[in-house]
This record gives structure tokens, C-alpha cells and sequence, in this order.
């Protein structure tokens, strides 16, 4: 089972009314080979809790992905501030 599937499975936990013990007992129980973490599960729930359903992941912010191209690694190496001996 995925991911996706997994939170799929906690939101449904959360809107029985099941708290995160119980919810986490029921996923041992069903996927005891995959089952996920306690801390997992309740970080979702208090992504739930607020309202928000949503069981995508959020959006990243910080540094952008960089392409690793001839020019970017001769830039760097040509850098004096850089010391790759």
C-alpha cells in the first residue's frame, strides 16, 4: 500500500470519530506488515483536525531544484571561494 492509500485510511479513522490510538491499533491489525509509525498517524490527525481534508502532500518551500550542467560545475570549481583540493 502507498502512501496516498495510507492517509486515505487515517482521514477515514478521523472522521469515524476514532482517536489516533484506535486508529493506529486498527492499522496494525489490517496491514500489520506496512502499518505506519504513531507519529505519522497523529501528524495527520492534526492536519485534520483544523479542517483541511486534503491528503496530498503539501507544497516544499525552500531552495529550487538546480540542473546539473558543464556550466554550472565549471562556475563552481572556477569560484576562489571554494576550496576542492
Amino acid at each position: 500500500m502507498d502512501k496516498k492509500e495510507f492517509r486515505v485510511l487515517i482521514n477515514y479513522c478521523f472522521l469515524i470519530g476514532k482517536y489516533t490510538v484506535e486508529a493506529k491499533t486498527w492499522l496494525d491489525a489490517e496491514f500489520s506488515d506496512t502499518a505506519l509509525g504513531k507519529s505519522i498517524i497523529k501528524d495527520w490527525y492534526a492536519k485534520f483536525r483544523p479542517g483541511e481534508m486534503s491528503t496530498e502532500d503539501g507544497e516544499c518551500s525552500g531552495r529550487p531544484k538546480e540542473v546539473v550542467t558543464k556550466k554550472v560545475v565549471t562556475k563552481t570549481l572556477k569560484n576562489p571561494q571554494n576550496d576542492f583540493k
